[in-house]
């Protein structure tokens, strides 16, 4: 994850293509309810401004995160899982009962599937990215972009170009990674 960027822009053909590779991903029963919030220029400053006050920035561990030229809010849409589901062809699995008949709600398998395509298309395309979580900001970001009710963001993505005075990791790194011989169960656990 960088987040520390320069303020050099992401070409258009760049930023189309992350978006693109976001729509690719997996969408349970075809329902493709992805929406990607594309933010550049002031509207960047119009994000920051509703989700990290003046006084909150004093302190924050990445400035140079909000420097990012691009950032992606990727949204999905649970009732269209619904609705999809409620079909004929896909009835039979009682999931178009509600949000509350899926047991793993697929709108945020796929929508994370999304970010993890945008996130490995910006190292392919040489561009850093990062991805973070809205929390208790999901409602100020719905209402300064317009956001129609019943869509839910997954997290923000910020894109951009490395700064060359390199990055300050999170303190999470620490922890290191688990290996593998840990991790993975051959034909049985």
């Amino acid at each position: 994850m960088t987040r520390n960027f320069s303020d050099e822009p992401v070409d258009d053909r760049s930023l189309e293509q992350l978006v693109a590779w976001a729509h690719r991903g997996p969408s349970a029963g075809n329902s493709q309810s992805l929406h990607v919030l594309v933010l550049r220029g002031p509207d960047v400053g119009r994000y920051w401004g509703s989700t990290l006050s003046p006084e909150a920035r004093e302190g924050f561990p990445w400035p140079g995160l909000l420097l990012a030229p691009v950032l992606l809010v990727p949204w999905v849409e649970p009732g269209r899982y619904v609705d999809r589901y409620a079909e004929p062809d896909k009835a039979r699995t009682g999931l178009g009962a509600g949000e509350e008949a899926w047991s793993v709600p697929y709108w945020w398998v796929d929508g994370g599937a999304a970010v993890q395509s945008v996130l490995l298309g910006a190292e392919a395309l040489g561009l850093g990215a990062c991805f973070f979580g809205q929390f208790e900001h999901e409602p100020a970001v719905r209402s300064q972009f317009g956001v129609p009710d019943g869509f839910r963001a997954v997290g923000t993505i910020a894109v951009g170009h490395r700064s060359p005075d390199g990055d300050r990791p999170s303190q999470s790194v620490r922890r290191g990674r688990r290996s593998p011989t840990e991790t993975v169960h051959w034909g049985t656990w």
